[in-house]
């Protein structure tokens, strides 16, 4: 099992390590507080667990030269992102820079068992190509309500066979690491907060747009999960009282009009009523229609697939409208598969956030995609495992 920090100070020394690559005692100390003697018995104690080791001198800064250290090239971490219907798994150094990414079509429908059997078999093939010879740790997001502290999924309406599942427990055994288990979007803002758009920003909100919607809400550098673990789960905050039958039981819910089942339901019944010849085309050879379908269709100017992506844009802006007057946040990024469709969704949840909420909660507030990406779902999930293996014993 991998070594753990003994005390604070060490684990400072290892975060620094991590989101700074190697440094000098010297740099270290000035950043840790500690003084010099100090910070050489916690370092030599980190040294002596093998988290940490040489890197060689470090550049002059007057007098005698500094000794750089770095964090232990061999440690290993695996991020997991489960998808309502895809798996993303890759592998990372300590410093959380991607060695190896492994994608796959698979729907979380098919319930946990399966599900992991495609995440381990993916594992194996990072390990095959020599990324990694065993994990030291793994996090591992999943499209629903985690009971965190337990890494349970708790009754996620678009998960069926997956309420109670003991997730963490369950691949810990199996990958001999430890594990945590998050809601895919909190992962999501947890790598967009390490590497991506949101570096500098301690209070922001990242809003998935996928098959369903989700809020990862992260106040003072940290992510708030709520009592329960369920802070966030906008998809299901009610847009037309009384309106369209939702999964997870009520009506009117965001996702009842939006996300990539809504948005797949709604392209076919508008080609099926004659509204756009584009659809009806695509619908015609491929026999259903994706988010993809529409967004290629409006790039080639379709106006039924605009319409349904300003409608679409404007009910999220709504929502998330709603959270912006209530959490005032310096950022909102917006990320997950739907952004695909491009500057006319952006556009419009911006025009409806700028335009509902008050101007000095939106005065300075940028809007804006996801710099990572696809990627990042599996960058927060070993960020969120390195900070547990990076924590006092």
């Amino acid at each position: 099992m991998t070594a753990r920090p003994a005390n604070g100070h060490q684990a400072r020394v290892l975060r620094l390590l991590r989101d700074a690559g190697p440094q000098s005692r010297a740099v270290l100390g000035d950043q840790v507080e500690l003084s010099r003697s100090k910070l050489a018995v916690e370092l030599d104690r980190l040294l002596d667990t093998g988290l940490v080791v040489p890197d060689g001198l470090a550049a002059s800064r007057g007098g005698r030269p500094s000794h750089n250290v770095r964090l232990a090239p061999s440690l290993r971490f695996l991020g997991v992102d489960i998808g309502a219907t895809s798996v993303d798994v890759a592998v990372t150094n300590a410093e959380l820079e991607v060695l190896g990414h492994r994608a796959a079509p698979y729907d979380v429908r098919e319930g946990p068992v399966a599900v992991f059997e495609q995440v381990l078999a993916m594992a194996a093939e990072l390990r095959d190509t020599g990324a990694a010879e065993s994990f030291d740790g793994a996090g591992i997001g999943v499209p629903g309500p985690v009971r965190f502290p337990d890494g349970v999924p708790v009754a996620p309406p678009i998960m069926p066979g997956w309420d109670g599942f003991p997730v963490r427990e369950a691949m810990s055994q199996e990958l001999g690491c430890p594990v945590l288990v998050d809601n895919d979007v909190n992962l999501m803002a947890l790598g967009e907060q390490h590497a991506g758009v949101a570096r500098s920003v301690r209070d922001f909100l990242f809003v998935k747009i996928g098959t369903g919607i989700g809020c990862g809400i992260v106040v003072g550098g940290q992510v708030y999960r709520g009592v329960t673990g369920s802070a966030g789960d906008i998809g299901h905050i009610q847009v037309v009282p009384g309106g369209l039958s939702c999964a997870c039981g009520n009506h009117g819910c965001l996702e009842a009009y939006f996300g990539g089942s809504a948005l797949s339901r709604d392209a076919a019944a508008t080609a099926a009523a004659g509204q756009s010849a584009a659809l009806a085309d695509r619908l015609a050879s491929a026999g259903t229609l994706t988010s993809a379908d529409v967004a290629a269709a409006a790039a080639a100017g379709d106006g039924a697939s605009l319409d349904l992506i300003r409608q679409g844009g404007n009910r999220t802006g709504q929502v998330i409208g709603g959270l912006v007057s209530f959490f005032n946040p310096g950022l909102v990024v917006i990320g997950g598969g739907l952004t695909g469709l491009g500057h006319t969704l952006l556009a419009s949840i911006r025009s409806q956030v700028y335009g509902q909420s008050l101007p000095l909660a939106t005065g300075n507030l940028p809007i804006v995609l996801s710099e990572l990406g696809p990627t990042a779902g599996v960058v927060g999930a070993t960020r969120l495992i390195s900070d547990h293996v990076f924590s006092p014993v």
